[in-house]
């Protein structure tokens, strides 16, 4: 399987591209880790790695996105965009993943992008808007992948999207990007309509003979104005498809990413170990991106660093939820999640001024942190990269 995926790799990447990958990437990111675990150890706040939505414009609507859509916004300022990047390789972290709504709705992207060509960007994108003329402009700056989100196939994905056509556009931006010679990321958000289509042997067979790297996925979460709560997956489900990335591991020549467990199938949360935070596109320092709530905020030019380290917020939301659970809180204990919110006086970062009444609203639903049922890695280059480097592709939160 290494062989075979080694092989894919270097024979549909652009070499330059796999040289920036291997350094930007996966050098320095190995090296963030190291920081990172060196600050816990001192107590120190600083993430490994941030995840930065850019923008709250988007072409699609889709079920439980935690976005308040708005066209008519800007999106984050370059210059806030600018200082988190710089704050962030002052603390030796060069991975950023871009999110939106649609990243690439936001104009000054590839201008902000071009200005770092010492770090590696994850683009978080639906695909429609991936042309042939902007991955040839991604392939020339050789720092970025594009993770493409894939809802479903033809029907399930226009329901979960609220739009036409959507799987047919997707799948132009991905030949997009692999014709381009770009690392390609495919990700799917688990829920019970796209369950059986894409939690299979057949759909990630697909996506290999499409070109495709990498598929990263993850559980469904009922969040946002439109949540479809019935979507959420069952611990069957969940387990089930725990077991199907294990045995998949073994034998596909493509990587199967997920964030939600460790090398011997123990639930994680990276926000609670402080692996990753988020920052929306008014610069509010979330603690990840569907818990839309904060107290500190990256804009107007402040110091990124003096402030993550000095956020009572982030320092209280990673201990309590530790203290809780191994697993996500959102989807375990919504009320218990919001007494920690409401205790420390966090602002409602949606947009909506809703979130604490849809948080209330929230019902419990099965999460990944399934106590003796764990799942170990079977894969012994999984099991040595997710105990030493968990980190980066893996680290949304």
């Amino acid at each position: 399987m290494i062989l075979q995926l080694t092989k894919r790799m270097i024979t549909s990447v652009d070499l330059r591209l796999l040289l920036k990958f291997s350094y930007n990437m996966g050098w320095k990111g190995m090296r963030a880790i190291t920081l990172f675990k060196k600050r816990l150890k001192k107590g120190e706040l600083f993430p490994a790695f941030l995840m930065i939505s850019v923008t709250n414009r988007c072409n699609y609507n889709c079920q439980g996105c935690w976005i308040t859509i708005d066209n008519d916004s800007n999106g984050m300022s370059p210059e806030t965009l600018n200082n988190i990047i710089n704050s962030s390789k002052a603390k030796g972290s060069y991975f950023f993943g871009l999110l939106g709504g649609e990243p690439l709705m936001y104009e000054p992207l590839l201008d902000v992008i071009h200005e770092h060509p010492d770090c590696y960007f994850q683009l978080f994108t639906n695909g429609s808007l991936l042309t042939d003329k902007i991955a040839a402009e991604l392939r020339k700056m050789g720092n970025v992948s594009p993770l493409i989100s894939v809802e479903g196939l033809e029907t399930v994905s226009d329901v979960r999207r609220g739009a036409k056509r959507v799987f047919d556009r997707t799948m132009t931006g991905i030949d997009a990007a692999v014709n381009n010679k770009l690392i390609t990321g495919v990700a799917t958000s688990v829920c019970k309509s796209n369950y059986n289509d894409l939690v299979s042997e057949e759909f990630v067979n697909s996506c290999i003979s499409r070109g495709v790297h990498y598929l990263w996925y993850y559980i469904y979460r009922p969040v946002g104005s439109q949540p479809v709560t019935d979507l959420a997956l069952s611990e069957k489900e969940i387990l089930g498809l725990r077991e199907f990335m294990v045995n998949i591991r073994r034998k596909a020549p493509i990587v199967i990413i997920d964030t939600y467990w460790d090398e011997k199938g123990r639930a994680m949360c990276p926000g609670a170990i402080g692996m990753s935070h988020h920052i929306n596109p008014l610069g509010a320092i979330e603690f990840c991106p569907p818990i839309q709530f904060a107290c500190d905020n990256a804009g107007d030019g402040k110091d990124l660093i003096s402030v993550m380290e000095n956020s009572d917020f982030i320092r209280e939301m990673r201990t309590r939820i530790t203290d809780s659970t191994r697993g996500c809180l959102l989807l375990e204990d919504p009320e218990i999640l919001k007494e920690i919110l409401v205790d420390l006086n966090a602002k409602d970062t949606s947009g909506r001024q809703s979130a604490y009444e849809e948080l209330s609203k929230m019902r419990v639903c099965p999460g990944h942190n399934i106590e003796g049922k764990e799942i170990p890695e079977k894969s012994l280059v999984y099991r040595i990269a997710k105990k030493n480097w968990f980190f980066g592709f893996g680290a949304y939160g």
